[in-house]
């Protein structure tokens, strides 16, 4: 029985998210208390970049990320990993279990989309936690940077519906790159340093890219932009919605332009190295 439908994928997810959300709040002080340790942590954070900005005014000389422009850049960042950690790295942290258990037999035998049930199968509401979070420190720097004397942000409509736009490809790309390292597994058995590098080259998204720069930063955002595009991952919503034009009036939609296809490129190549994996699996019990 085939499922042709696309709103029984909808109906699947649906499903999915209903069940992980069940079973967080069978045991609910501990979903509270991971809610808590993560926003603690995000705080903390924030905190420690507050302390930067008491002794400059913007990261960097004729960057454009003042404080509240980077406060806004800080919220993207927040937003794409608590979704990327929410609903996919649970399922991406599974693959190799799967594989080692047979679980992924049972996947296969499903009338649904193997990378579609793996990816999407759990769902961590807590981490959820951090998206509330960044909504709140977003609606906070928007304020300040469209209320401010000097030179006040003109917010409209477009930018908004862009950003959200940006912001998912973001998830995207994050995605592609978790899922076509945890695929390796098929190949590998297991595959937890390459997994690991997941976590090492996405700390480069966590910063603006014009920081980068000079002997060894040049190359970096070069690499991590038309390479792994990690870096457009935060870089081109944060500058949709906070610093359209750069001081040196560079604008932001060559690289948006950019991201789009970059989006699509890592998508293409994620379910490549995925399915190129399933035709080499063996299965647990041959």
């Amino acid at each position: 029985m085939l499922m042709t439908p696309r709103a029984s994928y909808a109906r699947v997810f649906l499903t999915f998210a209903r069940n992980s959300l069940v079973r967080n709040m069978t045991f609910r002080v501990n979903f509270i208390i991971e809610c808590l340790s993560s926003v603690t942590w995000t705080m903390m954070n924030l905190g420690f970049y507050l302390l930067i900005f008491r002794y400059t005014t913007s990261l960097g000389a004729k960057t454009g990320w003042g404080q509240w422009e980077f406060f806004a850049f800080l919220a993207t960042t927040m937003l794409i990993n608590s979704l990327v950690q929410a609903f996919f790295m649970p399922n991406c942290e599974d693959i190799s279990d799967l594989i080692r258990t047979g679980g992924l037999d049972f996947a296969l035998l499903k009338p649904i989309d193997t990378q579609f049930l793996i990816s999407l199968e759990k769902v961590d509401w807590s981490s959820l936690a951090n998206f509330l979070a960044g909504l709140v420190l977003l609606l906070v720097s928007l304020t300040h940077m469209t209320t401010r004397p000097d030179h006040p942000l003109a917010l409209d409509p477009v930018m908004i519906v862009l950003y959200v736009f940006y912001v998912l490809c973001g998830v995207a790309i994050l995605y592609s790159l978790m899922i076509a390292l945890s695929s390796t597994s098929i190949w590998l058995g297991q595959n937890r340093s390459l997994y690991d590098f997941w976590f090492y080259i996405t700390n480069f998204s966590r910063y603006p890219m014009e920081i980068y720069d000079g002997y060894w930063g040049t190359p970096l955002r070069v690499a991590c932009t038309f390479i792994i595009p990690v870096l457009i991952v935060v870089n081109v919503p944060a500058r949709i919605i906070a610093r359209p034009i750069s001081p040196s009036g560079e604008s932001v939609w060559p690289l948006a332009l950019f991201a789009l296809l970059a989006t699509a490129g890592s998508l293409f190549a994620a379910r490549w190295v995925f399915l190129a994996a399933l035709r080499n699996y063996r299965s647990a019990s041959s």
